[in-house]
């Protein structure tokens, strides 16, 4: 099995969990871009993020990590990712690396450019290097998002949507409606996982994943050299985790606009369960088309997340206000989204985490991080991007 962006924030709990359920070789890849493009913003992760070397290590001695090994390398590079599948001919790839930053994509014509060359050439390389070594039973499985359905009028479905034209209906795949050029990568991974699995036959499973939030997982909790990475500036820092950080560190909880619009959220240990189950599922039991997953729990509006944040904080001894700022966004600020997820709720059995207790928990972790948030404060907002 080879899982890509193991050093990422969903990549790694999902690589461990993974690890701690079968005895399978478990192949990391990464090339640590994660780290660079953060610090490009000014910014850090709360939390510490371990070297690899350690993580395995702590893996290893935890969870009996053994199946887990790791591979440097960039997927943008077509040598790189062809010896990677010829070498290890996994049957399942886990593929969760990717520019994710929707701010950091609108930066520039530079900052989009890449974001698109690196999103999609990473996964062209992989569909095709499966398509030409006859890798037809492979299971392609894709962590894109939820954001390539845009903000419609009506509720979302579950992959496909139908289409009626002169008095004739039929099934196609839902619009490409992105908002920014990172998530219009992801409409792009889906077209392109749609026409691999049609020229080449293989199994995917496109999961389009809702915002997710939380520090940790029940395998990363038992050691702190098994923490993922937990970003809270403007950039890379999803609006949940940027509130915590902004009332750890008794700075205003500051909502775009009006911030009516509801938004689809799923907790980081449901997110790394659903793509556990994927991971794992028996070839005879898993999906053997293209099949497309809403892993979302719930829209929130961001009005609630602020309010929520700031009830719980004040559970801490924190006093902190919701402020309203101008959006720096062009986005519907009452949009009430509806979003279909029965496909998903049924691989995993139901949602076990509350966005409460994930809310109280991420709260918890920042604490023991305040100096940290503290001493970048200034990330909360947007800035201009340092090339340096």
């Amino acid at each position: 099995m080879l899982l890509t962006g193991g050093d990422g924030y969903i990549g790694w709990p999902t690589a461990v969990r993974i690890a701690s359920r079968t005895d399978e070789q478990v192949v990391l890849v990464d090339n640590f871009a994660r780290r660079d493009w953060v610090e490009t913003v000014g910014s850090t992760s709360a939390t510490p993020v371990h070297p690899m070397a350690e993580r395995l290590e702590a893996a290893n001695e935890v969870h009996d990590g053994r199946s887990l090994s790791f591979v440097e390398g960039d997927l943008t590079d077509g040598e790189f990712v062809d010896r990677l599948i010829r070498i290890h001919e996994p049957e399942t790839i886990v593929h969760t690396a990717a520019q994710p930053s929707a701010p950091y994509s609108q930066l520039s014509r530079d900052r989009a450019n890449f974001t698109q060359h690196n999103n999609l050439q990473a996964t062209r390389n992989l569909l095709w290097s499966l398509g030409e070594h006859g890798l037809k039973e492979t299971h392609f499985i894709e962590t894109t998002t939820t954001g390539v359905y845009g903000a419609p009028a009506f509720p979302i479905p579950e992959g496909g949507a139908t289409m009626e034209h002169r008095g004739e209906r039929d099934d196609v795949p839902f619009p490409a409606m992105a908002g920014s050029w990172y998530h219009l990568t992801k409409c792009h991974d889906a077209a392109n996982m749609r026409l691999a699995h049609d020229q080449f036959d293989i199994p995917v499973s496109d999961v389009r994943t809702a915002i997710t939030h939380g520090t940790e997982t029940a395998e990363t909790a038992a050691d702190p050299r098994l923490g993922t990475r937990f970003d809270f500036d403007y950039y890379f820092g999803v609006v949940v985790h940027r509130f915590c950080a902004q009332a750890v560190a008794g700075y205003p909880i500051t909502v775009y606009g009006r911030g009516e619009q509801r938004k689809p959220f799923i907790a980081l240990e449901d997110a790394v369960e659903g793509l556990t189950r994927l991971a794992l599922a028996d070839p005879s039991e898993r999906p053997a088309d293209h099949t497309v997953y809403n892993q979302v729990a719930r829209a929130i509006s961001i009005v609630e997340i602020a309010e929520t944040v700031a009830d719980v904080a004040n559970e801490f001894g924190l006093g902190v206000e919701v402020e309203h700022v101008e959006n720096p966004r062009s986005e519907d600020e009452t949009h009430a989204m509806e979003i279909e997820n029965d496909r998903y709720e049924a691989l995993i059995g139901g949602q076990s985490t509350s966005f409460e207790a994930s809310v109280r928990s991420i709260l918890e972790t920042l604490l023991e991080h305040e100096d940290v948030i503290v001493a970048h404060e200034d990330r909360f907002l947007p800035d201009v991007l340092s090339e340096g």
